[in-house]
């Protein structure tokens, strides 16, 4: 019977030993790299690790003169409120619209933008127009707000001048609630339609270049190469990124949602992130406020591990 790895090193306490030797060598001769991920951990246990045990608020009626270990039990009468709060149900309905729009128009467009991409042949010409797409990445919602402000408002709105000089009616886009949605996708697409294409450039440049030579000889287009060499190639990659994003179904951008909505758009404007923010920030209720946060967590959490399930069911590779 063969010996496990475990047993082994039990019965041989040199083989451990040199084990562990020759994996600080390695760590050793690749310690820059290691230095690069420092940064980087450091951002995580700052941000996503530390508070995490700020958690225990939900569970309280937190008091901030009395502290975390002063404040009231309550146990999950604040999920208990949240959930009877007739407000509820609009945003869930507003936060889950949004995202199914992110999903159905966005999440496609970088796919596509890297396979065009990735048929340019000129080099140069192939970089200016990667550089173009990625730069709106880098402006800030309040940028994209303003903007979003000046092409489609009623007085100094562009699209409403030229609409005017055609004889239209100027349409009220930032305080029709119909509009919202479709304005919020819009931007999103615009803003990360690019920088979603560094992944799937990097997929599809992975791709070995023989099987493009043997398909050429075998007569195959391009349209026919993208189609069976490509999209099959990258598939897990978008798969993965899928399951992330259905992960963050019950996330939407806070800075995004608060800097569009006003008091006439309010109806499709609220989400969960600007509730708690009301709630929380604005209201005092801190409580409440994170018993919302955690209400998100866990259904992302829900949402990434029944669809890794699913995706595992139907033979392709899961996240984990």
């Amino acid at each position: 019977m063969l010996q496990s790895r475990e047993q082994l090193k039990l019965a041989n306490p040199a083989a451990s030993y040199y084990d562990k030797k020759r994996l600080l060598k390695r760590i050793a001769a690749s310690r820059y790299i290691y230095l690069l991920v420092i940064p980087g951990l450091i951002y995580f246990c700052i941000f996503k690790i530390f508070p995490m045990w700020m958690l225990v608020i939900a569970f309280q009626k937190y008091s901030p003169f009395a502290g975390i270990a002063g404040s009231e039990w309550v146990g999950f009468s604040n999920f208990s409120e949240l959930l009877k709060d007739p407000h509820f149900y609009v945003l869930l309905r507003n936060t889950l619209a949004i995202n199914l729009m992110n999903l159905i128009f966005f999440f496609p467009i970088p796919i596509v933008l890297a396979l065009m991409l990735n048929e340019v042949r000129h080099e140069a010409f192939k970089k200016l127009n990667q550089s173009i797409v990625y730069m709106p990445h880098f402006l800030s919602w309040v940028v994209i707000a303003s903007m979003t402000f000046f092409m489609l408002s009623v007085d100094v709105g562009m699209i409403n001048k030229l609409l005017m000089k055609l004889g239209i009616k100027g349409i009220s886009f930032l305080s029709d609630p119909h509009y919202f949605w479709g304005i919020l996708t819009i931007q999103n697409v615009w803003k990360e339609s690019g920088w979603g294409t560094i992944i799937f450039l990097a997929s599809v440049a992975g791709v070995d270049p023989q099987r493009y030579e043997a398909a050429v000889v075998d007569g195959a287009t391009r349209f026919q190469q993208i189609w069976h060499i490509t999209l099959p190639a990258i598939r897990p990659t978008i798969v993965i990124l899928l399951i992330l994003r259905l992960g963050s179904m019950a996330d939407v951008g806070f800075e995004q949602v608060l800097l569009m909505m006003n008091p006439l758009v309010n109806n499709v404007a609220d989400v969960f992130d600007t509730y708690s923010y009301t709630l929380g920030i604005l209201q005092g209720d801190v409580s409440v406020g994170t018993a919302v946060g955690l209400f998100k967590g866990i259904v992302g959490l829900i949402l990434v591990a029944s669809s890794n399930y699913v995706v595992k069911k139907l033979g392709h590779e899961g996240i984990y």
